[in-house]
């Protein structure tokens, strides 16, 4: 009895997953090239921008230069306030909007909360001229608090939040009202610790967005008082200023230093939050 085996012939293609793996390290060096040109421009002198060689002499006069042409210490306070400010009181106001939807019997709260959802469907930059208006009429223009009261009650940290309070066990509040704890107790002393990872992944989120915003500052200020790090870098690297490339890319650096060195140092915590806020 004879037997014939059959054999599947070998795809001529790469898999999917060989591809996928391509295709990531293709898109991971196309968004660091940019970075690794910033360090090179930033440690080397001029002249070695577009020369690059191993051995060119390694310098800090870039940085030196940027710190002294442009009051960085000034954007960084302004940066660092704004985003302090902001990020506070989208915890506050989040928190108390997100513990309404999840818990009080409010009626039609469900066409609410679409209705705050619709906010993640609308562009910012839509809303700068009626924002620019508001901002004007508080007299808030050229100021910190007008560059991130806009951006205090988001559409995003309301739902992360709201779907994370759902989950939490009513038996955890029925067992602190028998304690005796109202409302506001039972939101510092259940839901908010319960919630950490959430908070902790919409801050980073928050941070690093405000930290890199732009068109906004840029509108609403018109002043070294009030400017965050971008505007003040965007007008340091003008080109009628005349500043080496050299100067510019030390300059980058020193603007994205922070949240590059705390994505690096709190990654693994980054992602995990991330997962965990997804998860729920």
């Amino acid at each position: 009895m004879n037997t014939t085996t059959t054999y599947a012939p070998r795809s001529r293609f790469f898999s999917i997953p060989a591809l996928e793996t391509v295709a990531a390290w293709l898109l991971a060096i196309i968004w660091i090239f940019p970075l690794l040109y910033a360090f090179w421009a930033a440690f080397h002198p001029s002249e070695f921008m577009v020369n690059f060689e191993l051995f060119a002499p390694l310098t800090l006069e870039n940085f030196t230069n940027a710190w002294s042409q442009a009051p960085f210490a000034r954007y960084y306070l302004n940066t660092f306030a704004l985003v302090t400010g902001v990020v506070i009181g989208q915890f506050i106001v989040c928190t108390l909007a997100a513990f309404a939807f999840a818990r009080f019997p409010i009626p039609g709260k469900n066409v609410l909360f679409m209705l705050v959802l619709i906010q993640l469907f609308v562009f910012p930059e839509v809303l700068i001229v009626e924002n620019y208006r508001i901002a004007s009429e508080l007299g808030l223009i050229n100021t910190i608090t007008g560059i991130g009261l806009p951006y205090v009650a988001s559409a995003l940290g309301i739902f992360l939040l709201r779907q994370t309070f759902k989950t939490i066990p009513r038996e955890l509040e029925d067992a602190a009202r028998i304690e005796g704890c109202n409302w506001l107790e039972i939101l510092w002393k259940v839901y908010v610790p319960l919630a950490k990872p959430t908070y902790l992944a919409y801050g980073l989120v928050s941070i690093s967005h405000h930290w890199n915003n732009f068109i906004w500052p840029l509108v609403v200020t018109n002043s070294v008082e009030s400017r965050p790090l971008t505007v003040g870098l965007g007008v340091f690297s003008a080109p009628e200023t005349g500043v080496n490339w050299a100067t510019v890319s030390a300059a980058t650096l020193l603007s994205i230093a922070p949240l590059l060195i705390a994505f690096l140092l709190f990654q693994r915590q980054f992602v995990q939050s991330f997962l965990r806020a997804g998860i729920r």
